[in-house]
């Protein structure tokens, strides 16, 4: 079992050579914490999301006076603000600084910055403005908001997203908690799979969504702070020394910004409904009218292209309208079902009346030109240098498409693959023989042939990894009504976490028992360990004091957690922490 103390854990107890599937803590803290690392993130994870689990109830009750008490409750918690803190410290971002050039990478920083999140005077910075390419070679906005604005919106993202979860249309995918691409192509294959379901779909696509969508209708239907909203979208930002302001749109870039989007995108499944019926009723029968959505990106079927044309496609534009957006009348097309279209990356089309997703066009040379720029950038680099910048795309990519029909695309990567790096192998030995290079480059692994290999740390060979080799799996959709919030759907979502932690490990046994032998929990603030949450394998016995890789000797702890274990035992005798053991 696993031992605490002042709850923080102290060691694992092996009884009959078997680990107990137990856990053993001892209440929270009985002072309030002084320091980062004195903090109780069991408590901290209890207190607020019990908190989140009210204000969604209050939601479902349209209680909104009830909302905005817990709200207000949740956001001047202390637990709240060192979640927040704890959340912009540890993401991909955590080192890319705003205008103020700030950041937050010391356990002290993170303990002052507890008592800066406060809305008594709080006055936002601007954005510092940056761009990022996009697919068709122009380039996207981008607003970094300081560490304090980061922290602050985090924070009122505690309270807001209970709310947004609530009142979400059910086929609403994008920028939302425990549902993926995968979730959305799937509802495109329940819509459009059957023999009789409809033929017509009517591509939307929002002219600059993020940045069109109106501040007075924000301001008017999101239910948080108005102040501190208005604050936050008024900020402006900062591009080459110069204050520009902002009069329209959310941030890109923003914590908070695709919950905003979402909100203002949310109702029209319900729209739609009220005017062409709801799903499996008489109404619905007859005109086929289904809706899923992916963020900005959204579908509409159809019985016939005058219905989407004449009838939805009006309904959708006054719907846009009061929130500011417009269509793009010339990538807002109609498509029959038989010519196929593209969605998410991944083209829908039936064959013969079957219908088959697979990767679209566009997607697989985006892919291919990826690979093909990382070989030419390292034309002088080593082996397995190249293989570890490959290695992460292939398998990022194939893992994209690897719930739908994919495999022959599969083949064609990896074919295409091996004569890049043939061509580059050549060219390094250009005086050498094709034999020679075959030999030094291509080896041969059990039944397998041309494996692009690198072998020069001996036993420990770096392979490059083949698409063909990620096996095809049928995706399970979540549920349409389930929400994190509601302790109804709790077990729900664990089971669904537990299948994909499989999936996703297959193939890293030590890994799935720890993670199961710990219950899916971190031993010290008992929260879930997720592909989100990001994990660290600590060693109960430091390997520097005799301690070995045994599964016994292994704890799976998150990163936060980590790091404050090793700060309480710094302050401990050095022998304390093997007490139990």
């Amino acid at each position: 079992m696993y031992l605490f103390s002042e709850g923080r854990l102290i060691g694992i107890h092996s009884e009959d050579s078997k680990m107990s599937t137990g856990f053993k803590q001892v209440p929270a803290f009985s002072h309030p914490p002084d320091s980062w690392h004195t903090i109780n993130w069991s408590a901290v994870d209890r207190k607020v999301r019990g908190l989140q689990v009210r204000i969604a109830k209050a939601t479902r009750d349209q209680r909104w006076r009830k909302v905005k008490a817990l709200q207000r409750l949740l956001t001047h918690s202390l637990a709240a603000r060192a979640s927040a803190v704890r959340r912009v410290t540890e993401n991909r971002g955590k080192k890319t600084p705003g205008v103020d050039g700030e950041l937050w990478s010391t356990p002290q920083a993170k303990w002052l910055a507890l008592g800066r999140l406060k809305s008594k005077g709080y006055r936002p910075a601007p954005l510092r403005r940056v761009y990022i390419p996009k697919p068709d070679g122009s380039r996207r906005p981008l607003g970094i908001p300081t560490m304090r604005d980061r922290a602050m919106q985090a924070l009122y993202l505690l309270a807001l997203e209970p709310v947004s979860e609530t009142v979400a249309d059910r086929n609403s995918y994008g920028f939302r908690p425990w549902r993926s691409t995968a979730d959305a192509i799937e509802q495109c294959f329940v819509n459009l799979s059957r023999k009789h379901s409809a033929e017509w779909v009517l591509e939307g696509d929002i002219k600059g969504c993020f940045d069109n969508i109106s501040h007075d209708w924000l301001l008017a239907n999101v239910p948080m702070d108005k102040q501190v909203l208005k604050k936050w979208l008024k900020a402006g930002f900062m591009e080459s020394h110069r204050l520009y302001p902002t009069e329209a749109g959310t941030p890109q870039g923003g914590i908070i910004s695709p919950v905003l989007a979402n909100l203002a995108l949310d109702g029209l499944e319900k729209v739609l409904e009220s005017h062409f019926g709801k799903k499996n009723t008489k109404a619905s029968y007859k005109t086929k009218v289904n809706y899923v959505r992916y963020a900005d990106d959204f579908i509409i079927t159809g019985i016939s292209k005058e219905l989407l044309e004449n009838e939805v496609l009006p309904v959708v534009s006054a719907f846009m309208a009061e929130r500011g957006l417009t269509l793009s009348a010339s990538k807002t097309v109609v498509t029959h079902i038989a010519e196929g279209f593209d969605f998410l990356g991944q083209n829908l089309r039936k064959y013969n009346g079957k219908l088959l997703i697979k990767p679209s066009r566009k997607n697989l040379q985006r892919h291919l030109k990826k690979i093909k720029d990382i070989v030419r950038r390292n034309c002088m680099s080593r082996q397995d240098v190249l293989i570890h910048q490959l290695n992460p795309v292939l398998l990022g990519w194939a893992n994209y498409h690897r719930h739908v029909v994919a495999k022959e695309t599969f083949g064609y990567v990896d074919y295409r693959v091996w004569k890049l790096l043939w061509r580059w192998s050549c060219r390094r030995h250009s005086n050498r023989q094709k034999r020679w290079v075959k030999k030094k480059y291509f080896h041969s692994v059990k039944s397998e042939n041309w494996i692009f290999q690198s072998t020069l740390m001996p036993g420990k060979p770096v392979r490059l990894q083949s698409s063909k080799d990620i096996p095809i799996v049928r995706h399970t959709k979540i549920r349409a009504e389930a929400n994190p919030y509601d302790p109804r759907d709790e077990q729900y979502f664990e089971s669904r976490l537990e299948r994909s932690w499989e999936a996703s490990t297959k193939g890293r046994k030590k890994l799935q028992t720890l993670w199961k032998r710990q219950g899916k929990r971190c031993p010290m603030c008992r929260g879930l360990i997720t592909w989100e949450t990001k994990w660290n394998i600590h060693h109960v016995v430091e390997r520097h004091k005799g301690g070995g890789d045994e599964l016994s000797n292994l704890v799976l702890l998150h990163p936060n957690c980590h790091r404050q274990w090793h700060s309480q035992q710094e302050k401990r005798s050095p022998v304390s922490h093997l007490g139990g053991l």
